[in-house]
């Protein structure tokens, strides 16, 4: 007889726990709350989905802040290189770009959705919308869930529901409500991956303006420690800072409260300072008679110089034949390290992804099953794990999501 498997949740870690559970020899319906599954996937790597990040399980692991060592089991049943084979196998051709980031060959998030969706069916998974409203769990034994209309019974529970980031494709925290009424421990839900808030009134000034090739550090002001340091991409925003650095950056600062974290921004990370000097000296040499705010264009971004100029108290109307070597340092000074002063996150539905969740070591990582409720499974975002940009996080849901299904298929 055929085990009963429910998998609650649509997303990757839901499809992939769906598929693997069916492939496997159970009987599995999926529940999700939106008319199609997979809305998630339709948004991630803008669009383009950023599939997984085709690096090796220790570099995978490298790139997991919050409990990494939970990964090793699941990373090491399904890799990087699985997921790619996964795709190439439903007819998904994919690419590496820029820093192992695995994209569709497309460019188009849809195709790995529909593909997702037609491993579920081909499987044998059924997919049920309505809205799981409660697990049914007598004298602590899990017997199925509840929707708005009706009750269905199960042998085994997966719930992979995501975290409370884009609350619009469905993740609004309903699997932390499940985890609590199975007797889970739930961590404190937090954005990650989420554009930071600063009332420094030059990032306003600044707002549109996209940098490339800059270097990024993070220091704690409460330590005087540098806690995150990146070179690529950022944006300044109308509430702060924004970009591919500046979310990867997020991750790392915990307990958010404001004037603890500051950005320093090196505009010139390629040259040092004795360099830049004699650069700004050529520059000055060259536009001798004319006013300084018209002599670093070929320097910098134009809508950066009035900035960079009131930033060190320097009269945008000054020749360039009268700057004094305290102006010229201050310069430097400013171009090797513009510094943000950070209030907060933006709210979490405006975040990539969600930290917190259900505590790892309630969960055993070799099955993502519970240690309280017995056939009671975990996968993706709802578990207190998360990582860095780069395709990390979807890698997190397919392995948890593979787990999960073919444990949960036997169980």
């Amino acid at each position: 007889m055929k085990n009963k498997v429910i998998v609650i949740g649509g997303g990757p870690a839901g499809m992939m726990a769906a598929g693997v559970a069916a492939q496997n020899g159970a009987d599995v319906l999926l529940f999700e709350k939106n008319e199609k599954t997979g809305r998630k996937l339709l948004i991630t790597g803008k669009g383009r989905c950023n599939i997984t990040n085709f690096c090796d399980n220790d570099e995978f692991i490298s790139n997991i802040p919050t409990n990494p060592r939970f990964m090793y089991s699941a990373i090491n049943a399904f890799s990087t290189y699985d997921t790619v084979a996964f795709f190439e196998d439903l007819g998904v051709a994919t690419k590496v770009e820029r820093g192992n980031r695995v994209f569709p060959v497309s460019d188009k998030a849809m195709d790995v959705c529909d593909a997702m969706r037609s491993f579920v069916l081909n499987s044998g998974a059924k997919i049920i919308n309505e809205n799981v409203k409660a697990l049914v769990i007598k004298d602590g034994d899990l017997k199925g869930v509840k929707t708005e209309s009706n009750t269905y019974y199960s042998d085994s529970v997966i719930i992979a529901t995501g975290g409370k980031s884009y609350p619009k494709t469905g993740s609004t925290g309903d699997g932390y409500i499940f985890a609590k009424s199975a007797g889970h421990t739930v961590n404190k839900p937090t954005p990650s991956l989420v554009p930071l808030v600063s009332d420094d009134d030059f990032c306003k000034e600044l707002q549109g303006l996209a940098l490339k090739n800059v270097a990024v550090n993070v220091v704690d002001e409460i330590t005087k420690k540098e806690i995150y340091s990146d070179f690529g991409e950022m944006l300044f925003t109308h509430f702060g800072l924004s970009g591919p650095t500046i979310l990867s950056a997020s991750a790392h600062m915990r307990d958010m409260s404001p004037l603890r974290y500051s950005v320093h921004i090196d505009l010139k990370p390629a040259l040092d300072r004795e360099t830049l000097d004699k650069r700004l000296l050529k520059d000055f040499s060259k536009f001798i008679n004319k006013d300084i705010v018209n002599a670093l264009v070929e320097l910098m971004p134009k809508s950066l110089i009035p900035v960079l100029l009131n930033l060190c108290g320097i009269d945008p109307h000054t020749k360039c034949n009268s700057i004094t070597v305290k102006q010229r340092d201050a310069i430097v000074d400013t171009l090797k390290n513009l510094t943000v002063t950070i209030k907060g996150f933006r709210p979490i539905d405006e975040a990539i992804i969600t930290c917190g969740g259900v505590c790892v070591n309630e969960i055993d990582p070799k099955t993502m099953r519970s240690k309280i409720t017995p056939n009671l499974y975990y996968a993706g975002e709802v578990i207190d794990v998360d990582a860095y940009t780069g395709g990390f996080n979807l890698q997190i849901a397919f392995s948890t999501g593979y787990l999960a299904g073919i444990n949960a298929s036997q169980s």
